[in-house]
């Protein structure tokens, strides 16, 4: 086998020397990843002293340095309400967790893509030296294009992209190995693949990523919002691109209005949210995942005591009546009246009137989260939420209908008249040297599927109007992103796992995911390579420069010229860089925005006097704006993207799927496990939440030594629990506690907390995976992954979306020997190794 892939210039006795240099000179010891100071200037290649102003998804500041070493982070002297989390962004350079060496798992090295896979996860890693490294990652390209065809290659998983239109990790990965061959690609995302889906069938577009009405306009016409399972006082704090945090201003603008009685506040919540502590008003506490019985009881009040819009649901959507006798129960026979949710959700009946009452009063903004469409039947949410906005008849109206982009990207902020510029496509329009067949498999999966998929090969599921049928999946590439944060059963995770001949992760910490890897390349960090950004994210309020703060870390590379090699390769270096440098990328790509700018009436600086300069040009104010006007206005010259150009209240497209657990108009579905009376809570009473967490970006900063000790309790991830829960079990805080189901179990330290409602607790997702024993099923997680804990299902056949919020637990306090924290180190040390590899067959 081995001379059938040592091809394309790389000799054998190159290969082999290589190999020997590496397993000689470089095998793994503790004295080599052993966390080092977080100034050792000795890491660094720089002499810089002074400031550099840079950004990131926290916001933008200024990096002090000294003599090379990043000493101190300082906010952005125009972002007028930083977050904290910016303390904690140079510590993504600096941290034990940082991948230092191009590094290949110890069996893997041995045996290739016949290795014993269920040693993966054990964090047993060899160093290589970092041609070595990317000879073998294009020979297993080869092998998997030769072998099995591109059906077999996962390389399409995508997570949160470092900030920089330059150096975006999985751009680059799907450029290089599409000038290689075509591969298996995913559909959607974690964050809201059941409301992405399904809204475009409802109203038209996608409306989790768009632009919220300007709050302006909000505050000033608004007499009551409702802010559903959201949370954006928290959640603002961080943004795809460089956030300027500018809603904040308005959120105390609405703190004053609440205090003066002029807005009223609701909270559809079984937490209090950090947004209620800021702004005030009331919560309404609902039993997690009851919210559509809720809503569906809003709206039978809406009906029956003759409070909807008429006019606005005869001129501006469709299928009410279809919609109706479900609700009125002539479908089914139960009329979803506030008695009828009220045993579900937990909510007084006539407390569910009084709220419906109230929407229909005045101008009422919803507010949606994406939480809640993260739970089985997640789509129902998203639909029913349209549906009561459309009945209040107040979309595209000033202060008044629906979003569900509130707590994202600096929403509702005023968008400046400024330019956007583009960023480095995945396309370069070079056929592929391996364009094969998909043997009548999908060339696609849905992301939260892909376990699935590694699990079921040849397997067929409904998705979004189509069938699915999953390859037999060989070989995974990932680039700076963590599929081991983002999906959900971790332990059914790692029994698939083991089905994957080879997975390369390129990373710069050593995630779980690279810990599951057979081969680990260090990328650089955002802040050690030039790139440059939009300041502001739907604010667009401007352009900063992104420079090199400090000088790469160890052997790190930017991930550009990490794919320019691999390219070389396979003779598609020049298709991959176009002859460009990285700095001539920067500067064509600002120089497009320059000369859009011109057409705007924005002028802009040349790039040296731009980049050379203060690093930031500041863009004018733009108009105010409501979402939905132009479809309210002129609903026949500007109709929303359904196929009737209406609001779908029903909707034939998806009733003509076929689907019984998504059918043409929103519905109640019981789910598979609920807390509060709902199945399996005899069992695990308590529903877990995993929501987006306050102190970092998903999985991003968890590395952080410093900035994780801010919060942590007992060097573990938070637990949130009710005071009755706590005391029941003889829980306090601070207290190390088991947290456990039929899926998994984590550790995890107690916050014992009165926001919280009876028989719920959270973990914010993202904390890292910390086996007791690397690589073994079942085993405990000594830090606190609440995904350990969450069941890997579809929302429904519709989106076949993450299913996270659907998860029940039991909490007991840990009484047995605390156990060390594992997942913030380097690989451990590797000392059986024969340097010669005479068994080696790859």
């Amino acid at each position: 086998m081995a001379t059938q892939i040592l091809n394309k210039g790389v000799s054998r006795r190159r290969f082999l020397s290589g190999l020997v240099a590496a397993s000689a000179a470089s095998v793994v010891g503790t004295s080599l990843l052993a966390p080092r100071s977080a100034l050792a200037a000795t890491d660094t290649k720089a002499t810089l002293t002074g400031e550099v102003l840079s950004g990131s998804h926290w916001g933008a500041f200024r990096a002090k340095v000294v003599n090379g070493v990043w000493v101190d982070t300082v906010p952005f002297e125009k972002d007028k309400h930083p977050t904290t989390m910016i303390n904690g962004v140079r510590e993504v350079v600096y941290n034990p967790a940082r991948v230092k060496y191009p590094m290949v798992r110890l069996d893997w090295l041995k045996h290739g893509f016949k290795s014993d896979t269920s040693q993966r996860g054990d964090n047993r890693f060899v160093r290589v030296p970092w041609s070595q490294a990317l000879d073998f990652f294009y020979h297993e390209l080869e092998r998997i294009q030769t072998t099995y065809g591109p059906s077999a290659l996962y390389a399409g998983h995508t997570g949160w992209q470092s900030v920089g239109k330059l150096h975006s990790a999985s751009t680059m990965m799907m450029r290089a190995i599409s000038l290689h061959g075509t591969f298996l690609s995913k559909a959607g995302d974690y964050s809201t693949g059941a409301a992405q889906v399904v809204l475009p069938y409802v109203a038209g577009a996608m409306e989790v990523y768009e632009q919220q009405t300007s709050w302006p306009l909000v505050l000033e016409h608004s007499d009551t919002i409702v802010i559903w399972g959201s949370d954006p006082i928290k959640n603002l704090q961080v943004g795809w691109l460089v956030p300027d945090h500018s809603p904040y201003a308005y959120y105390e603008q609405l703190a004053e209005k609440v205090k003066n009685n002029e807005i009223k506040v609701i909270y559809v919540d079984p937490v209090v949210s950090d947004t209620q502590k800021f702004v005030g008003g009331e919560q309404v506490r609902v039993n997690p995942q009851t919210d559509v019985p809720l809503m569906l009881a809003i709206a039978h009040t809406l009906y029956s005591e003759n409070l909807y819009n008429k006019e606005f649901i005869a001129d501006y959507t469709t299928g009410f009546d279809k919609f109706l006798p479900y609700l009125l129960g002539e479908k089914d026979g139960v009329a979803k009246t506030p008695e009828w949710a009220e045993k579900i959700c937990g909510v007084k009946a006539d407390k569910i009137r009084e709220i419906a009452r109230q929407m229909a009063s005045g101008r009422t903004q919803i507010i949606g989260g994406w939480c809640l469409q993260r739970m089985q039947h997640g789509e129902q949410y998203a639909w029913m939420l349209v549906v009561v906005a459309a009945m209040l008849g107040q979309i595209g109206l000033p202060g008044g209908g629906f979003g569900f982009g509130w707590h994202y990207n600096d929403a509702g902020s005023i968008t400046s008249n400024g330019p956007l510029m583009s960023g480095f496509s995945g396309v370069t329009g070079v056929d592929p040297i391996h364009n094969g067949s998909y043997k009548g498999y999908s060339t696609y999966i849905p992301v939260a599927r892909f376990v699935d998929c590694i699990e079921n090969p040849g397997k067929t599921i409904k998705w979004n109007g189509h069938d699915v049928t999953f390859p037999e999946m060989k070989m995974a590439v990932f680039c700076g992103n963590n599929p081991f944060h983002h999906h959900q059963d971790r332990n059914k995770m790692i029994k698939a796992w083991r089905k994957l001949e080879t997975v390369i992760s390129i990373d710069h910490q050593w995630t779980a995911t690279c810990r599951f890897a057979d081969i680990v390349l260090p990328a650089t960090t955002t802040h050690e390579r030039n790139d440059i950004e939009q300041y502001g994210n739907h604010s667009n309020a401007g352009i900063i420069a992104l420079p090199k703060v400090v000088e790469p870390m160890y052997e790190a590379k930017d991930d550009f010229d990490i794919f320019k090699d691999l390219c070389r390769r396979f003779d598609r270096e020049e298709a991959f860089t176009e002859g460009k440098t990285q700095m001539e990328w920067i500067e064509q790509i600002y120089n497009g925005a320059r000369l859009q700018g011109r057409g705007l009436g924005v002028r802009m600086p040349n790039f040296k006097k731009f980049w050379e300069g203060e690093g930031f040009i500041e863009f004018p104010a733009g108009q105010e704006w409501v979402r939905h006007e132009s479809f309210r206005k002129e609903p026949d010259l500007e109709p929303l993207g359904t196929a009737s150009g209406l609001i779908e209240i029903y909707c034939k497209t998806i009733a003509d799927m076929g689907y019984d657990d998504c059918q043409g108009h929103p519905m109640w579905f019981e789910k598979n496990e609920r807390s509060h009376g709902g199945p399996r809570s005899d069992k695990f009473p308590i529903n877990l939440q995993s929501t987006h967490p306050k102190h970092r970006l998903h999985s991003q900063l968890c590395s952080s030594t410093e900035h994780r000790a801010t919060y942590s309790v007992a060097d573990r991830e938070p637990i949130y629990i009710n005071t009755e829960d706590a005391k029941a079990r003889g829980i306090k805080s601070g207290d190390i506690v088991r947290v456990f189901n039929d899926r998994g179990q984590v550790l995890a330290g107690a916050v014992v907390t009165d926001d919280y409602m009876p028989g719920v607790c959270r973990i914010h997702e993202g904390a890292w995976y910390s086996p007791l024993e690397g690589g073994k099923p079942g085993t405990l997680c000594t830090y606190g992954d609440p995904n350990v804990l969450t069941q890997d299902v579809g929302s429904s056949k519709l989106a076949q979306a993450t299913s996270a919020a659907s998860a029940l637990v039991q909490i007991e306090k840990y009484t047995g020997p605390v156990p060390a924290v594992t997942g913030f180190n380097g690989p451990t040390e590797v000392t059986e190794i024969n340097p010669l590899f005479p068994a080696m067959d790859i």
